[in-house]
């Protein structure tokens, strides 16, 4: 049995909204091991703390006993989720889908137990639907029960296409439920409404309808939009230590609290001391940012890399030195700056490597460089510079 503190700390932090709670609470209460789904489709390759928040509350549940079904939609991310999406999506072919799959399960095991969580793919049953079966699952909802959505009411507003597979999606999320049978769903509150046609076809199905836990989305470094690596405003869960801590320095004070509730393991207790914290005059945001970056750090790179991206982010930015271990190259050749910069992940194109250094952002031994056909001639003890935060040495 789960006693009644530790339940209402599971139904409370990190979570927005619950459906089903009163029929949850007693199977929790009751230490039933329970079934929770939690569905990706592959669009990245890689996932950010945005995503963390999802995987944070089922590990909760995880340690509680509870199994994880950590569904891949390598069916349904061939064409993608129409949630929030102004103009239908891109259809992508399987192998893409697959690739993709293989770096969200690797990364979101950092944070769930691989003992207690069971990975399955989606394709398993819609390969093998046929067309009268897929119509007979449609025909278990109405149009204007799918086209009451908000993004399908705005695109019909300014006269926007609507794709005919569109509406399908949310009705194939629910039935993944069904296949599953699904106790619990972890999922972000965008995802709600796709949910609730799970709940809908487990009853019509004969099963018990799942449980939702809504978790928030989190808002990106920007302090305005939700995270997300198409808007730049993410940190990755497997972006170095020294990027996680430095994109942390940068966050708007006022996500401060947040990001500790929603991406950290610190106590409720210690929450509500952070809290008391920010309300204080005396207290330099500053400080605080530096615990949540080292917290951050801790959880996907260990103690020793949090301390590491700790003094680095002092000398670079406190004391305007150089980090320690600059991951050191040789060049055969002399190279052009661009292309150093884009083979060494400093820059993800040559464009942006070029506009990084008609910006000012490239620096070679500390002083700015702007000529976008820079050569670099190979001397050893060069330090090279891109943003704030990536450095590569000549060796």
């Amino acid at each position: 049995m789960t006693d009644k503190k530790s339940i209402d700390s599971l139904l409370s932090r990190r979570v927005a909204e619950i459906v089903g709670e009163k029929e949850l609470r007693t199977k929790l209460k009751s230490g039933q091991p329970l079934r929770i789904k939690h569905g990706v489709d592959p669009t990245t390759p890689d996932l950010h703390l945005g995503y963390s928040v999802n995987y944070l509350k089922m590990r909760e549940l995880q340690d509680l006993g509870h199994t994880v079904i950590f569904l891949i939609g390598d069916f349904t991310g061939r064409f993608g989720d129409p949630t929030d999406k102004s103009q239908a999506r891109e259809l992508r072919d399987p192998k893409t889908v697959k690739d993709l799959a293989q770096n969200y399960i690797k990364q979101a095991l950092t944070i769930l137990d691989p003992q207690k969580t069971e990975i399955r793919y989606n394709s398993e049953w819609y390969d093998k639907m046929d067309a009268e079966e897929l119509i007979k699952l449609m025909s278990h909802f109405t149009y204007s029960q799918i086209f009451e959505r908000d993004m399908f009411q705005e695109r019909l507003k300014h006269k926007a296409e609507i794709g005919f597979h569109e509406p399908v999606y949310p009705i194939l999320q629910g039935y993944d439920s069904v296949m599953l049978e699904a106790d619990l769903t972890v999922i972000g509150t965008d995802q709600i409404f796709n949910e609730m046609r799970g709940r809908d076809l487990q009853r019509d199905f004969g099963q018990k309808p799942q449980a939702i836990i809504a978790v928030p989305l989190l808002v990106g470094l920007d302090g305005k939009q939700k995270m997300s690596q198409s808007l730049g405003n993410y940190i990755g869960i497997r972006e170095s230590a020294d990027e996680q801590y430095g994109k942390i320095m940068s966050l708007p004070d006022e996500l401060i609290y947040t990001y500790f509730e929603m991406v950290t393991n610190v106590s409720n207790d210690d929450l509500a001391a952070i809290k008391r914290e920010l309300k204080s005059a005396q207290t330099n945001p500053r400080d605080l940012k530096m615990r949540l970056g080292h917290e951050i750090v801790k959880m996907y790179w260990g103690e020793k890399e949090a301390k590491k991206a700790e003094s680095n982010f002092v000398n670079v930015f406190q004391k305007k030195s150089t980090p320690t271990d600059i991951p050191e190259i040789k060049l055969k050749k002399p190279t052009l700056l661009v292309d150093l910069l884009v083979d060494n992940d400093m820059a993800a194109s040559k464009s942006e490597a070029r506009r990084l250094i008609e910006q000012r952002g490239v620096r070679i031994d500390h002083k700015p460089v702007t000529d976008t056909n820079y050569l670099v001639e190979g001397t050893p003890g060069t330090i090279i510079q891109a943003g704030k935060r990536k450095f590569i040495q000549l060796g």
